[in-house]
């Protein structure tokens, strides 16, 4: 087996359509694209959405709803996994940073504890927001809540 015996698997390569080479080829005159119009003409682009003349369907539907700009978001962390990561790194001050290194959150992320779980350890927790129940609990261990 050498170079010139390697050939494609059957019916991997087929054959380009030239369109637009004289009548003979069949694929001649208007090369496939009609009489007239915009399609027929080179630039063509037809709108994103564009059902032939029919209503489309983003225009169809109705509006709804709103985005509202003043929203702030907060990634939120539970209870639970502030004692799971308390246990591992051995530590009572769990705190902004301790999140981004652990990679619950990023540096950027606005944090918010919330009560899912059971905290069995005095914990001292720095966050953004926390919801009441997450302060209630952390505070019937003796621990302490700072807000940022």
């Amino acid at each position: 087996m050498d170079l010139s015996n390697l050939i494609p698997a059957k019916g991997s390569v087929k054959k380009r359509k030239r369109i637009g080479r004289g009548q003979g080829s069949g694929k001649g005159g208007t090369s496939t694209k009609g009489h007239k119009g915009a399609q027929q003409r080179s630039g063509y682009e037809k709108k994103f959405g564009f059902e032939g003349g029919q209503m489309p369907l983003q225009r169809r539907l109705p509006k709804f709803g709103f985005k509202n700009f003043n929203r702030i978001e907060y990634k939120a962390i539970n209870i639970s996994t502030l004692q799971n990561l308390a246990e591992k790194l051995n530590t009572d001050k769990i705190d902004v940073q301790t999140l981004v290194s652990a990679g619950l959150a990023s540096k950027n992320d606005l944090i918010k504890i919330l009560a899912k779980g059971e905290l069995e350890k005095k914990l001292e927790v720095h966050a953004h927001a926390f919801s009441k129940k997450a302060v209630e609990a952390i505070e019937a261990k003796n621990g302490t809540v700072i807000k940022l």
